[in-house]
Formats: C-alpha cells, structure tokens, sequence
C-alpha cells in the first residue's frame, strides 16, 4: 500500500508539471491571437538589433569556437555540481575540500591537456 506522504508528494509533483503547462499554453495561444501577421517583402529578412545586414547572413565558423563551446558548457555544468557539495558540508568538511580539489585538479589536467593538444590556438594550421 502506497502512504499517503508519497500520494502527497506526487501530487505536489503533478500540481506543478500542469501549472507550467497551462502558463505555456496561455502564453503561446495569448502570443498566437494578439499577434500583428506582417505580410510585407522585408518579413523574410535578416534582423540585427535594427541594423541594416552586409552581406549573406550564413558564415562559416571554424571548429575551434565549437570547441570553446563545448568546454564553456562542461564546465559550467562542473561548476553548478560544486554549489550543492559546498551546501553539503558536514563534519568532514577537510574531507569534503580534499575531494572538491582532487575534483577541480581532473578538470584542470582536461584544460592541461587540450593546451598541449593545441586546441586553444587561433591559427588555422
């Protein structure tokens, strides 16, 4: 038999999963409804932030802001596991720093690492 502690707490669960859905819903049908439809020849048209566009706005990038890209987001996603560690602390807290450094020194050796491989250089070899 399932407590009611548990029924209680998925049904919070659920509260919250069909607010979010009907606020996106008004929003979306709110936006769909109020909503100026502009027919005119610059509705195809690149916009930046009011400027008229040189050129084609399809460029190609190099691999390496890709690769910018990628360790930004890896370690930013590292650095937001650190915040519920750090709220964590117990009475080992010299255990838990020990480990939150042995964790920060991986992720330095991967920045070591991609430097020798060269990644971080600008010039196209």
């Amino acid at each position: 038999m399932i407590s009611s502690d548990l029924l209680t707490d998925f049904l919070a669960i659920a509260l919250y999963l069909l607010t979010g859905l009907v606020f996106a819903t008004i929003a979306l049908s709110l936006s769909t409804f109020i909503v100026k439809r502009s027919a005119g020849a610059l509705r195809d048209d690149t916009y930046e932030s009011g400027m008229v566009t040189i050129g084609s706005a399809w460029m190609q990038f190099t691999v390496a802001y890709y690769i910018y890209a990628l360790i930004f987001l890896a370690f930013d996603v590292d650095v937001l596991y650190l915040f519920p560690v750090a709220l964590a602390y117990g009475k080992y807290a010299y255990r838990d720093l020990i480990e939150v450094t042995i964790f920060i020194g991986i992720l330095s050796l991967a920045i070591v690492y991609a430097w020798r491989k060269g990644v971080f250089e600008w010039t196209r070899r």
